[in-house]
Order: C-alpha cells, then sequence, then structure tokens
C-alpha cells in the first residue's frame, strides 16, 4: 500500500519570510475557511514567533489574534502549529523557566495543538524544559534540528540530539531547514536513521526554497520515510519562502505517494486572499528580492527570511566602507559587489565562531561581525576588531554549546579581554519572572487575562505590550504606514515630512580618522546626547568616552527613546548630527575610535 504523505501550509512563516508584517486577525479569519476548502492539508502553521510581536506592533492583542485564527481549523479537524525558540521562547534573547511554562499553558489553553521548538544552537538542554512544559500543557512536543551544512553536523551529530530529546519525551521531530542548504541525500539519511531507531516518531520537513535544493530534499526525505511536508501557496511560495504545494503534491504523487487532492478553486481564492492582503497593506514591507532565489546561499548557508534586513544594514555600511576605500586608493565598492563580499566573508566567520547553524538569532551575530570585519578590513585594520556583546554571549557559551571549535585567534581575543567561558546550563542564568510581572499587573490595574494570557504577553514581550496598552504602538504603525504609502505615490497626507538621508562628504572623516567606526542610530527621531538640554552647542564634546555595549547618546521616537549603542569601547573623535537634530535610521551620527 502507497505512504500516504500528509501538508502542513505554513501560511505564518510565508510572510515572515517576505516581509516585515503578517496579516491582522480580521484578514486570517477571511482566508481560514478557504485553506480548509482547499481540502490538502492536515496541519497549518498558525502562530509563534513573529506573528505575536507583529500583533503587539499592530497595536493589537496577540491572544485575541491566536484565539480567533487557530478556531476554524481545529472545527475542522485541521492541526495547528506553532514555532518557538527554546531558550528564547518568543523573543530574541532568554526566557525564564517560569514564563517559559506558563506560555505553553497560554497557547494549548488558546488553541494551539503542536509546540514545534528549536535552539539555534541545537543544545538539547534548552530544549529539554520546551519538551517537558508542552507534554504538561495537553500539546504535541515536536522538537526540531536546525538543519544547515558544515563539516561537524554530521547525521551522527544530529542523531545524538534526537537520542536525547526522545528521552526528553518529544512525540515528534522536525528537520527545520532554515536556509534550504540541507543536501537532500544527507537529508534523506537522517530522516531513515530516525524512522528506523524510533518508528513511532513523526518525521516533518520544513525547507525554504532560496539555494534551490528543496524540491529534491522534500522527494529524498519521503521515500526516506518521513510523514509530514511543510508547503506554502501563491503569491508567497518559491523565492526565499518556501515551495508551493501544487508542485510538491505532483512531484510525490508521480513518485507513487499518496497525496491528498487540491480544490484549485479554494486554492485560487487563498491566493486571491494573499494577493488581496498584499495590495492591501502588507506589500508596502516586502522586499523584493525575496521572491528570488539564489544559488549564492548555498555557500555562505544565510536563511532567506534574513535577507530584507541584511541589505538594508549593508546599504547603511556602504557609504563608510566607500570612503574607507577611497581613502585608501582603493576603487569603491557597488552594493552588489558589497553582499558578495559579505557571503564570502560571512563564509570565513562561521566556521571560526564554531560553526552556530544560521537561524536566529545566531545568523544574524554571524553577519553582524562578517560585517564589522568589512569595514574593519577597509580600514586597514585586522578581522574581528569590532564584536558586540550578544555574539560576545554567543561564544562564550551563555548561550548553549556551539556545534564546533572556536578558532585560537578568538579564543585568545577572549582571554585578553578578560572574559571567561560559561559551561553551564544557560538556562540557570535567568531566574523566575512571573511574580514580579503580576506584580507589575496589578499596579497598572490590568487584570492577568484569560488563562493568564495578559500576564503571558507582558512577561515575554513586556516593551511592546506596554506600547500596545498605550495606543503608542497603533499611532506608530499607522503612520509608518502612511509614510510608505506617501514614498509610494499613494494620495496619503503624510503628519509630518519624511526625513531624507543627509548629505556630507563622509571621505573627509574617513581620511582624517583612518582608525575610527561609525555610530549609527537606531531609529529615525530627535538625536539627543543629553536628554533635556536643547542647546546644540552642548555635548557631545570630542574625546567622550564610550563603552560598547552601553548607550552613549539617545533617539527620541515617537514612541519613546531608543539607545545609541557603541560597537566597541572607545572616545568620539567627530559627531555629524548635533543635539536636537532630526536624523533617521542607520544615519552616522558621530564616529569613534
Amino acid at each position: 500500500m502507497a505512504k500516504e504523505i500528509k501538508f502542513s501550509l505554513v501560511y505564518r512563516d510565508m510572510w515572515q519570510s517576505s516581509g516585515k508584517y503578517q496579516p491582522r486577525a480580521d484578514q486570517l479569519v477571511r482566508v481560514a475557511p478557504a485553506i480548509i476548502d482547499m481540502g490538502c492539508f492536515d496541519r497549518v502553521e498558525t502562530n509563534g514567533g513573529a506573528f505575536e510581536q507583529v500583533n503587539l506592533l499592530y497595536g493589537e492583542n496577540p491572544n485575541k489574534s491566536v484565539r480567533a485564527w487557530t478556531a476554524p481549523f481545529r472545527k475542522a479537524g485541521i492541526q495547528t502549529h506553532m514555532l518557538e525558540r527554546g531558550l528564547n521562547a518568543l523573543r530574541m534573547n532568554p526566557v525564564p523557566a517560569d514564563v517559559r511554562e506558563l506560555m505553553f499553558k497560554v497557547k494549548k489553553a488558546q488553541g494551539t495543538d503542536i509546540a514545534r521548538s528549536f535552539c539555534g544552537l541545537n543544545d538539547h538542554r534548552n530544549l529539554r524544559l520546551s519538551v517537558e512544559y508542552a507534554k504538561k500543557a495537553g500539546m504535541v512536543s515536536q522538537a526540531a534540528l536546525s538543519v544547515t551544512h558544515s563539516p561537524v553536523h554530521t547525521v551522527e551529530y544530529y542523531m545524538e540530539v534526537v537520542d536525547r530529546l526522545v528521552e526528553y519525551g518529544a512525540d515528534e521531530i522536525c528537520l527545520k531547514d532554515m536556509a534550504g542548504v540541507g543536501r537532500p541525500t544527507f537529508l534523506a539519511r537522517l530522516t531513515k536513521e530516525i524512522k528506523d531507531k524510533y518508528p513511532s516518531i513523526t518525521v516533518q520537513y520544513h525547507g525554504h526554497s532560496g539555494p534551490g535544493f528543496s524540491p529534491a530534499s522534500m522527494l529524498e526525505v519521503a521515500r526516506a520515510g518521513a510523514d509530514y511536508i511543510d508547503v506554502a501557496v501563491e503569491p508567497l511560495s518559491w523565492g526565499k519562502v518556501h515551495p508551493d504545494v501544487i508542485t510538491i503534491q505532483q512531484m510525490l504523487r508521480a513518485d507513487g505517494f499518496l497525496v491528498k487532492d487540491i480544490d484549485m478553486d479554494a486554492y485560487m481564492h487563498v491566493r486571491a486572499l494573499t494577493q488581496e492582503f498584499i495590495d492591501d497593506f502588507l506589500g508596502y514591507w516586502i522586499n523584493t528580492e525575496n521572491a528570488k532565489m539564489t544559488s549564492l546561499l548555498v555557500g555562505c548557508g544565510l536563511p532567506g527570511g534574513m535577507m530584507g534586513s541584511m541589505m538594508a544594514d549593508l546599504k547603511g555600511f556602504q557609504s563608510a566602507i566607500n570612503a574607507a576605500e577611497k581613502a585608501a586608493g582603493k576603487p569603491v565598492s557597488s552594493i552588489d559587489s558589497l553582499m558578495v563580499q559579505l557571503f564570502s566573508e560571512v563564509e570565513y566567520v562561521w566556521p571560526r565562531l564554531g560553526y552556530p547553524p544560521l537561524v536566529t538569532p545566531f545568523s544574524q551575530y554571524v553577519k553582524n561581525t562578517a560585517l564589522m570585519n568589512l569595514y574593519a578590513m577597509a580600514q586597514g585594520k585586522p578581522r574581528f576588531s569590532t564584536i558586540d556583546k550578544d555574539t560576545w554571549g554567543m561564544i562564550l557559551g551563555r548561550m548553549g554549546k556551539l556545534p564546533g571549535s572556536l578558532a585560537p585567534e578568538i579564543v585568545d581575543l577572549a582571554k585578553e579581554k578578560g572574559f571567561e567561558f560559561y559551561t553551564g546550563n544557560p538556562q540557570d542564568e535567568y531566574p523566575d519572572e512571573l511574580p514580579k510581572f503580576r506584580k507589575m499587573m496589578a499596579e497598572e490595574g490590568w487584570d492577568c487575562g484569560q488563562d493568564d494570557e495578559e500576564l503571558f504577553e507582558l512577561a515575554m514581550h513586556e516593551r511592546q505590550y506596554r506600547d500596545y496598552r498605550s495606543g503608542i504602538a497603533k499611532e506608530r504603525f499607522e503612520h509608518e504606514l502612511e509614510e510608505l504609502k506617501a514614498k509610494a505615490g499613494a494620495p496619503i497626507v503624510v503628519r509630518r515630512p519624511v526625513i531624507e538621508m543627509p548629505e556630507f562628504d563622509i571621505n573627509e572623516y574617513a581620511e582624517k580618522y583612518p582608525r575610527a567606526v561609525p555610530v549609527q542610530a537606531p531609529a529615525a527621531g530627535k538625536m539627543l546626547w543629553q536628554i533635556d538640554v536643547e542647546d546644540a552647542s552642548m555635548p557631545p564634546v570630542a574625546g567622550t568616552a564610550v563603552k560598547a555595549g552601553e548607550p552613549c547618546a539617545y533617539v527620541q521616537t515617537r514612541y519613546g527613546l531608543e539607545e545609541v549603542i557603541p560597537a566597541r569601547d572607545g572616545r568620539i573623535v567627530a559627531v555629524t548630527a548635533s543635539q536636537g537634530k532630526q536624523v533617521v535610521k542607520g544615519e552616522i551620527i558621530a564616529f569613534a575610535e
């Protein structure tokens, strides 16, 4: 009898891999019946990760959104699943254990059936509590392997992780091929090893289209015994997202697998609604480059979902790098040339930082280090002259054990700085905090909500939740949308003028201060070297000391103060944005050395 392969629609991940935002709850509720009518999905990825934060950024309540979005699928007998980041849960930094436990209780109560949990380092210690808490809450625990391609990421390496996850009680294993760089035959061997050793364990494959391997990988894992495949739908399928369900269904059917039929009228309805959401407002945040596949990702292994932010970072540094190149008598690099250089530098940096799988947040850490290396080398300085504090946290083991060994030069650099390596359980570094947040809720006069879901949101995303409650988040989002529509030529009246990036001769600074690094504005707003000082002739003064990881100034935005964090210790040698000046995100506001 033919083996059945079941499909999961990764609707949440489709949007996250394409742009900044995802559909509102009212839009999701509209598309849900059409997804159900397609008849080919046994699962739908509904929430987790960026979904919760996006709703808060809209100024909407994420708890209401999750309940509304999961309800129609559960009523139709379709399982819903979420994505969470192990130690980091639903955010980019570590979360106390009691908050992590509450998350699973809340999400189960809200209608989420399956918890897909991953650790970007594949440190099983960071996943143990995820498995235990998910099962305790009555959810299916799907533990994910962050798949990449390197000399240390062997089948044996992954099977050691699988053994521990099964020991903890995981019900399922997901092969999370976040960059789509897992080689098809390797994924087949890994799938077969899992199914041979643990026949009752369900295996699900999740792979992005970016470098082009995914369809072959899906066929190979299906042949090796996988049970579920994650797919997408047009107009967001392919590119840096996932292959389309039509192609994968036909491919598997031709290979003899049993797969469900697709109601094409319903498919076209889903397609039309998704396009409508893009046209409505979501398309303003979708990078057109993310609609393209590129084999350049094969070498660097960067996930497609971060390409938009990476290009923005690269563009922000282009002028500074070009100035350093001019000062050294070298030809300046175009943005395309810099992109290739950055990909190449990621390939250089990655093994020296211990081969962390390039998935959130570790892909950002490796990319940031590579970017700073490009700038350092353009100035004639050595690589690794600047490493930010979060990357040091990864290097020193405070987020988990790295899969590979650090290069001697990195170890020596840590010793020179007096840093100590941590070998304990990362969770032990973050004590429980729920009592503190319960007290905050009481002080604010806020109800903890049904199943403590409002308490959970405050504890997980305190700043964003406060912005949502105050109404600032909605105002900020609406203003941002108005500005983007105005820039696109839509007939929208903008409440204040759009500030353009200033023009100044960066060569002057690069030639005068060849060892300096730029200090950039983290957001658009009013430059404040000192708070409550209006005189532009006031601070800062040349020679002011700055310290890596500590704020040296602020930007007054419409929603509050954003800290300006220098990348390394030093002293300010030049200021390009005076006190009170309006700046834009990424603008160089000073130089420090």
